[in-house]
């Protein structure tokens, strides 16, 4: 710096004297305002000079080219110099408390590992239910959905175990809300972990899946969830006008402050593949007198459309539901930001198991850091307009957070 103030000493010598400006009266201003204006220059020029030379302690590579400074007067990047100033500005921000952890449940006490996602079991409902509950718990985790692992000798072609008031789901909601009352207990509504034919619906001979009788056993499906202490319940089954009549028939039965999560725009995907071996609800033939579609695609919404997913919302909200899901995650946040565009009711997002397969197979890999990979993919979830993200690495992304505070 003293180095290049020295360079200008003609301009410190003019602008320390004034006596040839005081002699020169009525003389014009122009070579005042030329000596000013040239000494501004100079001082910018020199402090460029200066605060350049203090930057370039952390020096730039042979055959960088110098530059002037470019006419930039909006440069973004000013506010994300710094951990600080990134945190602050930040416009997205994720926590435990905006995850749902889905939780498989089996008889008895033995954990049972999912070959497809690792990492994950179905628990034993004596025991590994309440330890899994309880670990998410103390991780900020408050929040978890149930779903059951039904003995096959209880499944039938018309699902009826999925209203028994003593079934494996009932029961895994008590003893949550017996241990943990504070825990709030989503459920799933759909036939197809009861039905021996592996479809959300009842099937009728010919592969139709039938709208109007398969809602009266979600109704009754509903409403046993609700007994058993159920905070919300959730239709995943994609069945016309069944949200409507869930309410109704949660009303008629006093369950009023029940709410209604309703799976609105569950696409027909191929992320789901994990999930159904876990629970063993892919659909199957029984014989040769009954048509059994092998795909979901005339109850689940086709991946081309979009407007239609916005049409199911609508038809959700109108008929009482309390939250809205998109289904898969990742794949649809398009589908995420123009539900939550539309709506004011908060908006879930299911991080489904084929993405948790995925992610854990790259990083098992090494092709991806799975904590940096994992996080980002929750938190681009909640900037497409998700408050609420149903994630098997919930537990896992409640700890990496807790790292970060």
């Amino acid at each position: 710096w003293s180095a290049a103030v020295e360079a200008a000493p003609a301009t410190r010598s003019r602008l320390a004297d004034p006596g040839p400006r005081r002699a020169a009266a009525g003389c014009s201003v122009v070579p005042l305002a030329a000596l000013v204006f040239g000494f501004l220059d100079r001082r910018r020029r020199l402090r460029g000079c200066a605060v350049r030379l203090g930057a370039s302690r952390a020096r730039a590579p042979e055959g960088t080219p110098v530059v002037e400074p470019l006419p930039i007067p909006k440069r973004p990047r000013r506010n994300r110099r710094s951990p600080v100033m990134r945190e602050m500005f930040a416009e997205t921000r994720l926590s435990p408390a905006n995850l749902i952890l889905p939780i498989f449940v089996q008889e008895g006490e033995a954990d049972t590992p999912i070959a497809a996602m690792p990492g994950v079991s179905r628990v034993g409902i004596d025991s590994g239910l309440l330890r899994e509950v309880r670990e998410a718990r103390a991780l900020g985790i408050k929040s978890v959905v149930i779903f059951p692992k039904t003995p096959e000798e209880l499944k039938t072609p018309t699902g009826e175990e999925s209203f028994n008031s003593q079934g494996l789901a009932q029961r895994a909601i008590r003893s949550i809300k017996k241990e943990f009352p504070d825990v709030v207990v989503y459920t799933d509504v759909a036939l197809d972990p009861y039905n021996s034919l592996g479809h959300d619906g009842i099937v009728r001979s010919d592969g139709v899946i039938l709208n109007d009788e398969t809602i009266a056993f979600l109704c009754r499906q509903a409403v046993s969830q609700a007994e058993a202490g159920a905070d919300y319940v959730s239709p995943s089954d994609m069945m016309d006008g069944r949200v409507g009549a869930i309410r109704a028939a949660l009303d008629a039965s006093g369950f009023t402050d029940v709410g209604i999560m309703a799976y609105s725009a569950k696409y027909a995907s191929a992320f789901y593949g994990p999930f159904r071996e876990a629970l063993d609800s892919n659909p199957r033939m029984p014989d040769e007198d009954w048509t059994v579609p092998s795909g979901k695609q005339t109850y689940q919404q086709n991946p081309a459309n979009w407007r239609e997913a916005l049409m199911e919302a609508r038809l959700d909200e109108e008929e009482g539901a309390d939250i809205l899901m998109v289904k898969p995650g990742m794949p649809y946040l398009d589908i995420i930001r123009a539900i939550h565009e539309q709506s004011d009711l908060p908006i879930a997002a299911y991080h489904v198991s084929g993405e948790y397969a995925m992610l854990k197979a790259a990083a098992q890999n090494a092709m991806l850091d799975e904590k940096a990979a994992v996080l980002e993919s929750l938190l681009c979830l909640r900037r497409a307009g998700a408050t609420v993200i149903l994630t098997y690495y919930a537990k896992q992304a409640a700890k990496w957070l807790g790292e970060q505070a």
